[in-house]
């Protein structure tokens, strides 16, 4: 019943589509027509386009059923943030169509169908270029700018590899506070993760459920933000490749530890975050069985110990440094202690440690 009815609606415009054409292009122009012929002209032309909509109906219902299973499909992915920057796109599209057929409607013939298609272009071109800064969030730009002006810049976004969410040192980092801005997992990570949780290899199975149990101890222990963000890759694509291309898009920086990646990431461009740097940055200054001259500045709490300090503050307790306050003296580096307050040396002179070999 329903496609019965679609196909008389074909039909019914069909034929006003006819009887438009007919007096726009035919019977306007021919002042010399009798009535009975012009009327004639029209029924003609008129059922002749109605047959032909009535007849071309069912496939055209078929692409339009399908567009609208997709545009449906297409919908529920979208967010509600996602929709209103479209419609916003969408309205100001319009609005710039408008304003640009003002002087071509007044064209005849050719004035009506062109601001339409004018209309089509420019919603479209509307909703493509608010979908491409979806990411960009108004309130947060002006929450931005407000923030600029007062000396503070807003946090780049963080878009977190495969290699670092396995380590798991990130969330020793996120606990810290070291890290700022929102941590960005692409839908291809969580993929590739997914991949290696399920594989038959015992060693990549638990390395993919390491992955997918820190993600869920940021997100839910820290609460950390965190959000996965939806990029389209195709299948021949590297997982690499679409890391730098979405931080490029993201304007944020990629957290790594491939070493190669990070190499072609500093030739495109892309700003890396290396955890392997970040902790040789950190490792000690001093080893155990290192040796350093110091000068002994004072007497230790325990007896018998000597203080001494390194350039950066450091400080240096040495065992049986007492009796060498105001000199220097060779030391060796028997044990390191490493808080939060800070990092504490502890040596002995090297004539007892030698002793003691």
């Amino acid at each position: 019943m329903l496609n019965n009815i679609i196909k008389f609606s074909f039909a019914t415009v069909g034929c006003i589509t006819g009887i438009t054409l007919t007096r726009t292009f035919f019977i306007y122009q021919l002042t010399d027509i009798s009535p009975e012929i012009k009327i004639l002209a029209y029924i003609a032309i008129a059922l002749a386009l109605g047959f032909i909509f009535y007849t071309t109906s069912n496939k055209l219902i078929e692409i339009v059923m399908e567009s609208l299973d997709r545009l449906e499909l297409f919908i529920q992915k979208m967010t509600l943030y996602e929709m209103m920057v479209g419609s916003v796109g969408l309205i100001i599209g319009l609005i710039i169509a408008n304003l640009v057929t003002i002087p071509i409607k007044n064209i005849d013939i050719i004035g009506t169908p062109v601001s339409i298609v004018v209309n089509i272009l420019f919603g479209c071109l509307g909703i493509a270029v608010a979908a491409g800064k979806k990411n960009e969030n108004i309130f947060e730009s002006f929450r931005g700018r407000a923030s600029d002006t007062s000396g503070k810049r807003r946090s780049d976004p963080k878009i977190l590899d495969t290699s670092v969410i396995i380590d798991g040192r990130i969330i020793d980092i996120c606990r810290s506070g070291f890290i700022e801005g929102e941590l960005i997992v692409p839908s291809f990570v969580l993929d590739e993760l997914r991949h290696i949780a399920d594989s038959q290899d015992p060693l990549k199975r638990n390395r993919g459920r390491r992955g997918l149990d820190v993600l869920n101890m940021i997100q839910k222990d820290l609460q950390f933000p965190m959000r996965i963000e939806t990029m389209e890759v195709s299948s021949d694509s590297e997982v690499d490749n679409a890391l730098l291309k979405m931080a490029q898009k993201l304007g944020g920086k990629v957290l790594t530890m491939d070493f190669n990646l990070n190499k072609v990431a500093n030739f495109q461009g892309v700003e890396v975050l290396n955890i392997n740097e970040l902790a040789n940055a950190m490792k000690p200054i001093a080893l155990p069985g290192e040796e350093m001259v110091v000068q002994v500045v004072k007497d230790g709490k325990e007896n018998g110990q000597g203080v001494a300090y390194l350039d950066d503050g450091t400080m240096i307790v040495i065992d049986g440094g007492r009796k060498h306050i105001g000199e220097k003296l060779n030391v060796t580096v028997t044990s390191i202690l490493q808080t939060a307050a800070g990092r504490m040396i502890f040596a002995k002179p090297k004539y007892l440690a030698e002793r003691e070999i």
